[in-house]
């Protein structure tokens, strides 16, 4: 599982975004991440609910003094156990430190509890007493100032500044006479103030320095199966818009534990900044070239190939029904069983415009004899195929499903005879339509994951396209 801070980072990294300035630079990411201005506020608040969460239950040190009591003399007293155990925020806001991110929390109040002891002496007896006792905390004002740096692909964290104020302090003894409540308040206000600013500024530098070891981990690879990778390092610096925040990583597919980028696939394409999803809390943008390079590993991996024999029980599988398509064929080889062998010749063709996604596939299908065991390879055809693709999201994935538009062929050659093409288009037509596409498409609607944080999942996505780019709007939720 992952560390419980790591969508901290996650979080301020996309606010920084937000207080950026924008800057140019050579290299561009294939997949970029948006924060829209409802994305901000709901990164921030998540940010805070879970900053708390990771500092309590926080001990603080014992606190032990000597006071002097009206009528009663020298008092020793000890606070032990002091413990916050509650933290709630009213207000926060983020805003650029100039250099650095600014992020205050105000107005927040805080619950302790703690246990009591004193003891002073007279000159008979030693007098002693305990207790416990709860303490509100409020006008708590809680802030700090990071900064961020890519570096090698990863991101590095530091901590510019941080404080805690605490402007009031009520103590509630348990037990206790009352002059015992007047010392302590007295002697131990100021303390249990200085012990709760100390120990949360405290927390807060060993949690920075834990996520900056923690970033410097992580993977920059995401597995998609044992073939294929997704590349997910940072490249260039926040994007602002003024209605946008944007992040981007590569982005592109490379075979796994590979880190290096296709060929020709090694710079973004230099395009505006995508669409906007100002209704929803996050945009994930996916350049063509992803997918392409999807293609091109897979193909390089020897994936993109398919035998088709007569286990799925298809008519055309026999050179009787090839009799009037292939006549030598069916004259050579009457009533003999066949098989088809489709192989992807070149990586597809991904093309993404404003009104969709077209798809150029290309393909060579040998067609076999099988003869008394043997597999006797007698001719071969290309194919152009062109399909419209419909993506969806499942879950955090992205899927999708092809359609055929139309397919070109044509005969690369034959071992005997000539074969009639005007013929043999229905039985191709057959062949792509009940087995080649949906066999793709089985495997498409698997999907592959979209650079999301653990534990975030997508809500009410909705798909855009632009030209080159396909981008996924939603809204997020978090568990």
């Amino acid at each position: 599982m992952a560390h419980p801070l790591l969508f901290l980072v996650a979080c301020l990294v996309l606010i920084q975004a937000g207080t950026a300035h924008n800057l140019e630079s050579n290299e561009e990411g294939h997949v970029s991440l948006l924060l829209s201005s409802k994305g901000v506020d709901f990164a921030k608040d998540v940010l805070i609910n879970k900053a708390v969460s990771t500092i309590i239950p926080l001990q603080l040190p014992d606190i032990e003094k000597s006071v002097k009591i009206p009528l009663i003399g020298k008092v020793r007293m000890i606070l032990s156990n002091i413990t916050i155990f509650s933290v709630n925020v009213s207000s926060s806001y983020v805003e650029n430190g100039n250099p650095g991110l600014v992020l205050v929390a105000s107005g927040a109040t805080a619950s302790l509890s703690m246990k009591w002891a004193y003891s002073y002496s007279t000159w008979l007896i030693v007098i002693s007493d305990s207790g416990d006792a709860s303490v509100q905390v409020k006008g708590m004002e809680v802030g700090l100032t990071v900064a961020f740096k890519e570096q090698g692909g990863t991101l590095e964290l530091s901590l510019l500044d941080c404080g805690c104020h605490v402007q009031d302090i009520t103590i509630k003894l348990n037990g206790g006479a009352s002059w015992l409540y007047q010392g302590i308040v007295d002697a131990f206000q100021g303390s249990i103030g200085s012990a709760v600013e100390n120990a949360i500024s405290k927390k807060i530098k060993e949690e920075i320095v834990k996520l900056d070891s923690l970033l410097q981990s992580l993977p920059k690879q995401i597995p998609i199966d044992h073939v294929a990778a997704l590349n997910t390092t940072f490249v260039d610096s926040p994007v602002l818009s003024n209605s946008f925040i944007e992040l981007e990583i590569s982005g592109l597919f490379t075979a796994t534990g590979d880190f290096a980028v296709p060929r020709n696939y090694d710079k973004g394409k230099k395009s505006s900044l995508f669409y906007n999803c100002p209704a929803k809390m996050i945009g994930i943008s996916l350049h063509e070239d992803v997918f392409n390079t999807a293609g091109l590993v897979y193909l390089n991996a020897g994936c993109m190939y398919w035998t088709v024999d007569n286990s799925l029980d298809h008519s055309f599988l026999n050179t009787a029904a090839w009799k009037y398509i292939y006549p030598q064929l069916y004259l050579q080889y009457p009533n003999h069983d066949m098989s088809l062998n489709i192989s992807a010749t070149s990586s597809p063709e991904v093309k993404i415009a404003k009104n969709g996604i077209n798809v150029t596939i290309y393909l060579d299908v040998t067609v076999n004899v099988l003869d008394d065991g043997k597999v006797i390879p007698v001719a071969c055809i290309s194919l152009d195929i062109y399909a419209s693709c419909s993506p969806q999201v499942l879950w955090n994935k992205i899927a999708g499903t092809l359609k055929l538009k139309s397919f070109t062929m044509s005969l690369k050659w034959s071992k005997i005879g000539n074969v009639h093409l005007d013929l043999l288009q229905p039985v191709i037509l057959a062949l792509l339509e009940t087995v080649f596409i949906p066999y793709v498409n089985l495997h498409l609607m698997r999907g592959f994951p979209l650079p999301l944080i653990h534990g975030f999942s997508l809500q009410n996505a909705e798909i855009h396209y632009t030209e080159s780019k396909i981008v996924t709007c939603s809204n997020l939720l978090y568990t």
